[in-house]
């Protein structure tokens, strides 16, 4: 059996495999089109929303980046697909890098797992692939962010023997009766001081509705705001603002463009004005909701009744109302975070070295990882961190 690597849209590349996986990376994305969709639609299938190839895709051409794209494609003896995953080479430090697509927009980088089994297949065999394919490919180490430990109960084999990262994931899992649902995540003293901030809010400035972006138009008034309100957040912490970026701002609005689109915006608004309260943005496929994004006003008039918190119970509610299992808030620490979530989603950094340049990186890069991680978890350093990053921005 052989292990193709299509370098080259016009190249192929064959390299003699010794293992049970063949490994195929497909340069031209819309070439893995079809086994990536069959993929994404098999209800075996373990995913993140992440990896669709609507949402990759709309990253992809929206920050230039599909002639950097590899496809990796693992197949099993008969030739069937067992694993997708997308990637990024690019020239780092003079080394060829393999990532994951979408840095720190896409907050899990689980590859696509064509069902249990694929996922059951053992870390050394997977790596050992890899490091064939990545030798004929020239690629000098892969390194693979924000692979979780287990998705949906299922240990993830990327994850062996990673690098910890700084923060994890949190999430929450909805049942099929949504009132269940929400009696379960939002105690009865938190349902109360919400629905009492709700009625105030509708005393003070009329009546309010909850939105879900159907249209285009509807989907960029709504990301407008959220640049708005996220811009004064940034500028208050004095950090830079990522969704100042272009590239950023077109990929939002290709990936929530469609009937079945890869990313869902909803909102808190008033209802005779229209005026957008609060923002909530997040990957979907058909069995998860995974928040990317959220804002709020910051007047204080409206601030002073939470509308991140009304909208993220009226979320909540709808996704486990449309038959969605699984909903997370993405990676980082936070107090809105904290107060629903009952699953921590443990992360690390997978490094897979094929030179000595890439165990070089790899090594370098883990130590990062470590350092990052220390500082986030030590209060008084990470107290110092920020206000030291705070001071060159002015």
């Amino acid at each position: 059996m052989a292990v193709a690597l299509q370098v080259t849209d016009a190249d192929r590349v064959d390299a003699p495999s010794v293992g049970a996986l063949a490994a195929e990376i497909i340069a031209d994305p819309a070439a893995a089109e079809a086994v990536w969709r069959q993929i994404e639609c098999d209800p075996d299938s373990i995913q993140t929303p992440y990896q669709r190839f609507d949402w990759t895709m709309a990253y992809l051409r929206a920050c230039s980046q599909v002639g950097k794209a590899r496809i990796l494609v693992l197949r099993d003896r008969d030739g069937r697909p067992q694993i997708l995953l997308p990637l990024v080479v690019e020239r780092r430090f003079g080394l060829r890098v393999a990532r994951t697509v979408g840095d720190t927009h896409a907050n899990y980088h689980l590859p696509l797992f064509a069902s249990h089994d694929a996922a059951s297949i053992r870390a050394e065999e997977i790596s050992a692939a890899l490091t064939r394919a990545a030798r004929s490919a020239g690629i000098d180490v892969y390194a693979l962010q924000h692979q979780p430990r287990y998705w949906d109960g299922t240990a993830n084999p990327f994850a062996t023997g990673g690098e910890p990262e700084a923060s994890n994931g949190y999430g929450v899992t909805l049942e099929p009766d949504s009132e269940a649902t929400m009696r379960r995540v939002f105690s009865a003293d938190a349902r109360k001081k919400l629905r009492s901030k709700e009625k105030r809010l509708i005393e003070a400035h009329g009546p309010v509705v909850y939105r879900r972006a159907e249209t285009a138009e509807e989907a960029n008034r709504f990301l407008v705001a959220f640049y708005a309100h996220k811009a004064v957040r940034f500028a208050a912490m004095g950090i830079a603002d990522p969704y100042a970026d272009p590239s950023i701002r077109a990929f939002l609005a290709a990936a929530a463009a469609g009937p079945d689109s890869a990313l869902e915006i909803h909102a808190l608004c008033i209802a005779e004005s229209g005026r957008v309260l609060a923002t909530f943005g997040g990957a979907v496929n058909a069995r998860r909701y995974s928040g990317m994004m959220t804002a709020f006003d910051p007047d204080p008039e409206i601030a002073r009744y939470s509308p991140g918190d009304l909208l993220l119970q009226h979320l909540v509610r709808e996704q486990a109302t449309r038959g969605r299992l699984g909903f997370d808030l993405g990676v980082g620490e936070a107090r809105y975070k904290a107060s629903i979530c009952d699953e921590t989603i443990e992360l690390v950094e997978a490094i897979i070295p094929v030179t000595l340049v890439g165990r070089t990186y790899g090594a370098v890069r883990q130590g990062l990882v470590r350092a990052k991680r220390g500082i986030k978890r030590d209060p008084r350093l990470y107290a110092a961190f920020q206000r030291l990053r705070k001071l060159r921005r002015t």
